[in-house]
């Protein structure tokens, strides 16, 4: 879909071809340009190959890793937003709901419906880890999750949820439901990302490989970066590249040697 044609883009631009090996209903494609392998999986199901380390790099929104994997940070290595499949995870109320344009008021809200009704106010959700730390950062108690694995935006129309926790681009959907987006109910803001597997078992090819996948954005990201942003943000998203290899020590005889970035603010 969408995701696949923007990731072929992003490869394309950095010097690597990536296609499908047949039909569209084949799950392999080729990779030009790199010693790699290639193979298509919904973006669903990418956070779970990596942390497993079945495959080394991976493409999925960084919003299904973060709700996928309890640990994340212990399973992959976030090393690139890719500057598509944006996407924000807010929490949405009916639009008739005129006292309720914050948490403060939701949590007001959740507390008259639970003592009125007898039960929990009711929000729809596939995101039930990330909702459940946000709502709990904020100190909300008085509500039950409802999984929805469909059309999620539609759950308080036919009256299974009182409010919902889903992803949108532009509220679109939303409005369209007769929905809104509390002023602070963003939870996360997602867009496709790569990851490197932390279990991936990087050998000497399998970084060499990747030091020459990465060569071209490495370069790309400081020729365009240097002069508008901090040497502190460039050397942190070089770390960041870098630390696709931490896992891995020096061959024999190699030793690691240090980058310095110079930007206006140490030339």
């Amino acid at each position: 879909g969408r995701l696949m044609e923007d990731t072929f883009r992003w490869f394309a631009g950095r010097g690597i071809t990536l296609s499908r090996a047949g039909s569209d209903r084949e799950y392999a494609g080729r990779v030009e340009g790199a010693d790699l392998s290639l193979v298509l999986l919904s973006a669903g199901e990418i956070p779970r190959e990596l942390a497993s380390g079945r495959i080394d790099l991976g493409v999925t929104g960084s919003d299904l890793v973060r709700e996928k994997l309890a640990g994340w940070r212990s399973d992959v290595r976030e090393l690139a937003p890719m500057g598509f499949g944006h996407a924000d995870l807010v929490i949405a109320v009916p639009a008739c709901w005129r006292d309720c344009e914050n948490l403060d008021d939701f949590a007001a809200i959740a507390r008259q419906f639970r003592a009125s009704h007898g039960f929990r106010l009711r929000i729809a959700t596939k995101y039930h880890r990330l909702v459940r730390a946000f709502l709990s950062h904020h100190e909300i108690a008085d509500y039950q999750l409802v999984d929805s694995q469909g059309a999620t935006e539609g759950t308080v129309a036919n009256l299974t949820a009182e409010a919902i926790a889903d992803i949108t681009s532009s509220g679109e959907t939303l409005r369209a439901n007769h929905l809104k987006i509390l002023g602070d109910g963003l939870i996360l803001e997602s867009q496709a990302t790569l990851f490197a597997s932390r279990e991936a078992r990087w050998d000497r090819m399998g970084r060499d490989r990747l030091e020459r996948l990465w060569a071209p954005y490495r370069m790309s990201y400081i020729t365009n970066r240097v002069g508008e942003t901090s040497g502190a943000e460039v050397a942190a998203a070089i770390r960041a590249i870098a630390g696709a290899f931490g896992r891995l020590d020096p061959a024999p005889g190699q030793t690691l040697t240090p980058v310095t970035v110079f930007t206006r603010e140490n030339c």
